[in-house]
């Protein structure tokens, strides 16, 4: 004799009762005149024969997707990725949410034959420290567009140009070339006179030839830039950047809330790099950014038309919604 709780009319009735009319399981029992334990086994049976099944969906992803077409269209960007992250996140969580993010998105982004340019710094360098396996492009060629050479290592890693191109090929596959110059130079007419030899000089050719750039935003607060790091600069000098209107820098060449670098021409015109021209006709020019204190930077770089892709986290979307 088939038992009640096999009894697939029951089961359907005793699943709506509980899941749509939101009886709780002794009322559902003294309703139909059976056991408290029977209407928990039928409850169980709908499951396993999937006259109930259950979908979770989270609804920060749809907030995301609302505030990325928010920031496209705010901003113009050809492309938006905000990481999610929940109030229980650490911020070395949510940075390595961005970095593994940032890491996914770009392998999905190139394709065989793309050249791509890295500048230099620790936020290139998580991306491609993160623990994320890709199967290799055999014709992509990293260019570093930024001097490749220092004094030492920034905080015992070295975070070069260069070093960033080779682990760039490491992670995606391909080759690489070297710039073979300092970042930074003490004066002007040295860094001229040492780009003339064809050893480094060749480099700018290969500039105009990338299709993606991808950078950090560097911001002229605190004492943990690269440019200090690596032994480039003081944190006196960036204070006093920060006091003519600096907001943040790309490729080490500084610019202001508009983006405009006019104003620190005497600081720039030092750094052995793509010149900002060559740079924006770059086609995609992916900048990551991972906290609100960059929102500024984000904003100048944008209106400068340094950036079209973005890839950030909740606070530093929400602060740049905010801030216009």
């Amino acid at each position: 004799m088939k038992k009640i709780v096999d009894d697939d009319r029951l089961i359907y009735k005793v699943c709506c009762l509980y899941y749509e009319d939101g009886m709780n399981q002794k009322e559902i029992g003294d309703y139909l005149g059976v056991s408290r334990s029977s209407v928990l086994r039928m409850l169980q049976n709908g499951k396993d024969r999937g006259i109930v099944t259950i979908e979770i969906h989270n609804p920060a992803s749809f907030n995301y997707g609302e505030l990325e077409k928010k920031l496209e269209n705010m901003y113009g960007f050809k492309d938006v990725v905000i990481v999610e992250e929940s109030v229980l996140d650490t911020k070395s969580e949510v940075a390595s949410y961005i970095f593994g993010q940032a890491a996914d998105y770009l392998y999905g982004l190139l394709r065989e034959g793309y050249r791509v340019g890295v500048t230099m710094g620790h936020t290139l360098n998580n991306v491609l420290q993160t623990n994320k396996n890709f199967e290799k492009f055999h014709n992509l060629l990293c260019v570093p567009i930024v001097g490749g050479i220092s004094q030492g290592a920034s905080d015992g890693m070295d975070v070069q140009g260069n070093e960033i191109a080779r682990k760039f090929t490491d992670k995606f596959g391909g080759k690489y070339i070297q710039f073979l110059s300092p970042a930074m130079f003490s004066d002007k007419r040295i860094l001229d006179t040492f780009l003339q030899e064809k050893a480094v000089n060749f480099i700018f050719d290969e500039f105009k030839k990338i299709d993606v750039a991808v950078v950090g935003i560097g911001v002229p607060k605190g004492d943990d830039h690269t440019l200090i790091k690596a032994g480039y600069a003081s944190s006196q000098e960036l204070k006093a950047l920060a006091a003519e209107g600096a907001v943040g820098d790309i490729t080490l060449q500084f610019f202001d809330k508009n983006g405009c670098t006019d104003s620190f021409r005497h600081f720039n015109e030092r750094v052995a790099a793509i010149s900002m021209d060559v740079f924006k006709e770059i086609p995609l020019r992916i900048a990551i950014a991972s906290s609100a204190k960059k929102a500024e930077a984000v904003k100048g770089a944008v209106k400068g038309g340094l950036i079209n892709i973005l890839i950030t986290n909740v606070e530093c979307a929400k602060k740049l919604i905010s801030d216009v």
